[in-house]
């Protein structure tokens, strides 16, 4: 429980070491069991991450790759982050990776949820590696405060694994991982960069409740680690 830092001088050696880190996680997951899984996280900050990753030897073939969350759009959408990860993760010595996307063509988020929950049931858990995000009002994954479901999301008596969130601050549905399955991970990761989301972190994690700032629920559950380049 709780957090611990781990600073670099910039965003590319942090990317770096955050791939030897993960890589190294991977590969004693395939020792031990024959399989690894990752779970990722959407936006511009993991990027130069999915790049590094998908340029290193791994036998990318018995690892198995899924979202924390999703925008209920189709790949094709800018927007998807399942795009985001096929174009950046899933490249070069990484295309052998399986893919479990969230995404399923219904047409509310609500609907698909039984579909994604059999996919996900299908990875290596307690998952190997999760890196989570968060954005500026605190939110992590779909995790989001100003949504109805975040009482939802919280819950870890739901027997959910993933929910469908509406989100009142940004465009899309969403389909998220529930608290409960984000914590069923034997590696959490924060991924972050610059000193404004470092200020916004502390002050969630020092003035706010975990409705009001989700990504303190995570940290107050389970041993999380945050790296972070200004």
């Amino acid at each position: 429980m709780g957090l611990s830092t781990q600073t670099f001088t910039d965003k590319s050696a942090l990317v770096k070491a955050f791939a030897d880190e993960i890589l190294n996680i991977l590969e004693k997951g395939i020792a031990k069991s024959g399989r690894a899984s990752l779970v990722v996280s959407g936006g511009s900050t993991p990027v130069p991450l999915f790049k590094e990753l998908s340029l290193r030897d791994l036998a990318w073939s018995k690892v198995d790759i899924t979202l924390a969350d999703e925008r209920w759009v189709d790949e094709s959408h800018a927007d998807s982050n399942t795009r985001l990860v096929k174009e950046n993760l899933l490249q070069n010595k990484a295309s052998s990776a399986h893919f479990v996307s969230l995404y399923s063509h219904h047409s509310d988020a609500s609907e698909g949820i039984a579909e994604a929950e059999a996919r996900l049931s299908s990875l290596s858990q307690p998952f190997d590696v999760l890196i989570l995000g968060m954005g500026e009002d605190g939110h992590t994954a779909s995790l989001f405060p100003c949504s109805e479901q975040i009482d939802e999301g919280l819950s870890l008596s739901s027997g959910r694994v993933c929910l469908a969130v509406q989100p009142n601050t940004a465009p899309h549905q969403r389909i998220s991982l529930s608290l409960p399955a984000l914590l069923n991970s034997k590696n959490i990761f924060l991924h972050l960069t610059g000193d404004k989301k470092k200020a916004v972190l502390q002050d969630a994690m020092q003035n706010h409740t975990e409705r009001e700032k989700p990504i303190t629920a995570v940290v107050n559950r389970a041993p999380v680690t945050l790296m972070w380049a200004p």
